[in-house]
């Protein structure tokens, strides 16, 4: 018998051409793999690099925030007027309280307070209810007909953005906008009066309140 030879088209010619084709895939698939890897962990390095600078730039900036609050809340609020806790009466009553001072910053007051959280009030509100919301922690933005309604309405969005705080017209006070806490005072230029943050600062649940933690909500609405 005569020997068999791989001829162009044989069985064995096919099968032969088939494993080269397969091993040139997977080499193929195998460059691929090691390709995408290497990106995929390359873009997980950038996004992580990327997520821990931002998350280190927030904490720098936090920090620096809560400093100059530090800073804001241990200075004096230049031009404030301060009435000592003792002289000041904490006693519920019903019936209509004198204040030697307007607003008022502290005295005998209602038993319900005034709701002060970020309440913008339109209209004036009773200065007894007020008072109670003072003891609790809360600044009281006041203004006159005098207030530049552009500055009047500045102070309305950071009231409403701050909790423990309150705003309404008070038409007999002295100064055309002015910033009350429990025992604190002072009449500010403007909405961007630097004096507006410290008095925040300082006196939103600060260390003058007579009972920190009490509620703002659940009040006297209007």
């Amino acid at each position: 018998m005569g020997s068999t030879r791989n001829t162009p088209g044989s069985a064995e010619d096919r099968r032969a051409r088939i494993q080269r084709m397969r091993a040139s895939e997977q080499a193929r698939e195998r460059r691929n793999r090691v390709l995408l890897t290497g990106v995929g962990t390359l873009v997980v390095a950038g996004l992580i690099g990327g997520g821990g600078y931002l998350y280190l730039q927030k904490s720098d900036e936090k920090e620096k925030t809560e400093a100059v609050e530090r800073e804001q809340a241990e200075r004096p609020v230049e031009g404030e007027k301060t009435w000592k806790a003792e002289e000041l009466g904490r006693d519920h009553v019903s019936t209509p309280v004198s204040y030697p001072m307007t607003p008022p910053v502290g005295g005998d007051h209602n038993q319900v307070w005034m709701n002060c959280d970020g309440d913008v009030y339109e209209k004036a509100i009773p200065e007894v209810n007020a008072v109670h919301s003072l003891e609790h922690g809360a600044v009281w933005v006041t203004h006159n007909g005098d207030a530049d309604p552009a500055e009047v309405g500045k102070l309305a969005e950071r009231v409403k953005s701050t909790p423990y705080s309150l705003m309404s017209p008070v038409e007999k006070q002295e100064g055309a906008l002015m910033l009350s806490a429990w025992g604190k005072q002072v009449t500010v230029d403007g909405a961007d009066d630097p004096r507006v943050a410290q008095f925040f600062t300082k006196y939103v649940q600060g260390p003058q309140t007579p009972e920190p933690g009490a509620a703002c909500t659940g009040g006297l609405a209007s």
